[in-house]
């Protein structure tokens, strides 16, 4: 009974992991809006898709970095590259992001939310301003943009691919304003796509556990707190795009975070000595 167990276990988790049928043809022409596109996975996402002869509409704060990447992209063969530079932190910025993206491409088939916020600079990472500045950056702007874009999306039956990070479900020591923003974002979106199949809604959502990014403003409150190793950007981007194009519920990069995933859920409560072994402490306490 234990051997078939087994066997019935490892061909699940086989069929989980290997069942592909990505096809990069499936993405030539179809409108992307992208957020979070200046550098990290972000960029990497960027190129991707414009090898794939998509249409883009990339977004990020910074107007000089985005210039660069929609440079590569028409040289990598984008059909269409357009960017507008916007700042997540302020409430009225995702509904002009959206209105831009359906005025360039006259519609969605993608919607790629990769945007993420650090601490600002200044602001004790643990303080209350900096938990609502995150929380706006990192969960409410997501929410604000997918709702602008559902109505597009529906029409073309197309998906929403969210980048998440490990630290949502697997929160680390020091991190609490942006694991709880991260914890967030997975709830809404996973009480999303359930709706979604309810109400018969043809729109794929595929949430992205990450670990942490290859960006260097990338969650700065434990950047040297904790231990955990970094994305790598482009094989880290292109799990993203699998996962989206075959309309996969889920993806986790590296793919082992999965199990610690599951991991996390056996073990709500680890002990000190355990939790001690991926911090730097001295960072830690000073955080």
């Amino acid at each position: 009974m234990k051997v078939l167990l087994l066997t019935g276990l490892g061909a699940l988790l086989f069929a989980y992991y290997w069942n592909d049928n990505f096809d990069p043809a499936s993405l030539q022409g179809a409108r992307v809006l992208l957020t979070g596109a200046s550098a990290g996975v972000g960029e990497e996402l960027a190129y991707h898709y414009a090898r794939l002869g998509s249409h883009l509409v990339l977004t990020a704060h910074t107007e000089a970095l985005l210039q660069k990447v929609v440079g590569n992209c028409r040289k990598l063969g984008a059909p269409k590259v357009f960017y507008i530079a916007a700042d997540m932190a302020s409430p009225e910025v995702p509904g002009r992001v959206v209105q831009f993206a359906l005025d360039m491409l006259g519609g969605l088939d993608y919607l790629v939310l990769n945007h993420l916020g650090a601490t600002p600079s200044g602001t004790r990472a643990r303080s209350a301003q900096a938990t609502h500045w995150l929380v706006q950056v990192n969960f409410l702007s997501y929410v604000q943009l997918t709702s602008l874009a559902l109505p597009s999306l529906t029409d073309n039956k197309g998906s929403l691919v969210v980048v998440s990070s490990l630290l949502g479900p697997v929160p680390a020591s020091f991190s609490r304003p942006y694991s709880a923003a991260k914890f967030a974002l997975d709830g809404f979106f996973i009480s999303l796509r359930r709706e979604l199949d309810v109400q018969d809604v043809n729109v794929a959502v595929t949430v992205c556990v990450l670990g942490l990014r290859d960006r260097a403003s990338a969650a700065e409150g434990v950047r040297g707190v904790t231990r955990a190793r970094e994305a790598p950007g482009p094989k880290a981007a292109l799990a993203v795009i699998r996962g989206g194009a075959t309309r996969a519920p889920g993806v986790f990069y590296p793919r082992r975070l999965h199990l610690l995933c599951l991991l996390r859920g056996w073990l709500p409560h680890p002990r000190a000595w355990f939790i001690r072994q991926e911090l730097n402490v001295t960072a830690a306490a000073a955080a």
